[in-house]
């Protein structure tokens, strides 16, 4: 990566750490010298542990400097930095260059995955505030039906959701549609239902289209996306922020994945009867499809 491809992300991060040096502690100055004379792409794959170890001061203190820089975690910066990373690499170049700084030990390669994923979700953990969590809580116990939308890497949590969903008790679909095939899926959308959108980093047209179908028949939007701040969040009644991966490292729709079942268990707590009822009802039907000359499976 050249010094002009990643300039953007780059001189946001000097000039923070320039207007705010003043307001840092003695160990935050510490981290933010090494976040500065570091170059971009050793960031963006660095975990806030070997930060912390290279700067000489610990992982705590290089999240509280970054959050005292404006960032929500060290996601949010690698997302910056990935930003004129993903835009001017190719993709097969972006897998050269993560397999470049893993490496090939096996140990190392562990560490990376589970680092990143802890990180991501660490950070999708402190941005769900406990009043939007009851509010995205809510219009799913008042809705007729959840339509949970998502296409690409973001259809694995929205499919997730709906199977979770249903077995809990309530009325739940996938929608997956694109194009004009998409218009067929949003002529059963009406009022008192709520819609669901796992929103990837790009705004796509599907996004407003339902969002404005939505709007038009009386149903709630529950957003859930790494854009908090994208135009779709000013037509959505609820937004979840779910940092992406800012590597490719870990899969896209884990902090998604992990906010569907947050909000499944939470509605299933509101109503246990239903949710134990339905479980039971799974059982029984699981029990008829079996081969009765078969062993039943032992109970864990």
């Amino acid at each position: 990566m050249s010094e002009t491809e990643d300039v953007t992300a780059a001189t946001r991060l000097h000039a923070t750490i320039r207007d705010l040096w003043g307001e840092l502690s003695a160990s935050e100055r510490v981290v933010a010298q090494y976040l500065a004379s570091t170059p971009p792409e050793h960031l963006l794959f660095a975990s806030a542990q070997e930060l912390g170890t290279a700067s000489g001061t610990s992982n705590a203190t290089v999240v509280r400097a970054l959050q005292r820089l404006g960032y929500t975690g060290l996601p949010a910066l690698k997302r910056e930095l990935a930003a004129d990373f993903t835009s001017a690499t190719a993709p097969e170049e972006r897998l050269k260059q993560r397999i470049a700084h893993v490496g090939h030990d096996l140990e190392q390669i562990k560490d990376r995955v589970f680092d990143e994923a802890a990180e991501r979700l660490e950070q999708c953990r402190r941005l769900l505030e406990t009043d939007v969590l009851k509010q995205a809580v809510q219009i799913l116990a008042d809705a007729r039906e959840v339509v949970a939308y998502g296409v690409g890497a973001s259809e694995l949590a929205a499919r997730h959701l709906v199977l979770k969903l249903r077995r809990a008790g309530r009325r739940a679909r996938f929608v997956g549609a694109t194009g004009f095939t998409m218009a067929d899926e949003l002529l059963d959308l009406g009022r008192g239902d709520a819609v669901v959108i796992l929103q990837p980093g790009r705004l796509l047209r599907e996004f407003t289209v339902l969002t404005e179908r939505a709007r038009a028949v009386g149903a709630s939007v529950l957003l859930v996306t790494d854009e908090p701040t994208s135009p779709l969040a000013d037509r959505a009644d609820v937004v979840i922020s779910a940092p992406h991966t800012p590597t490719g490292i870990t899969a896209e729709s884990l902090t998604g994945t992990v906010v569907m079942d947050t909000l499944v268990l939470a509605l299933a707590s509101l109503d246990e009867h239903r949710a134990v009822e339905t479980s039971h009802q799974l059982t029984v039907l699981r029990g008829q499809l079996l081969d009765p000359t078969e062993p039943r499976p032992r109970k864990s």
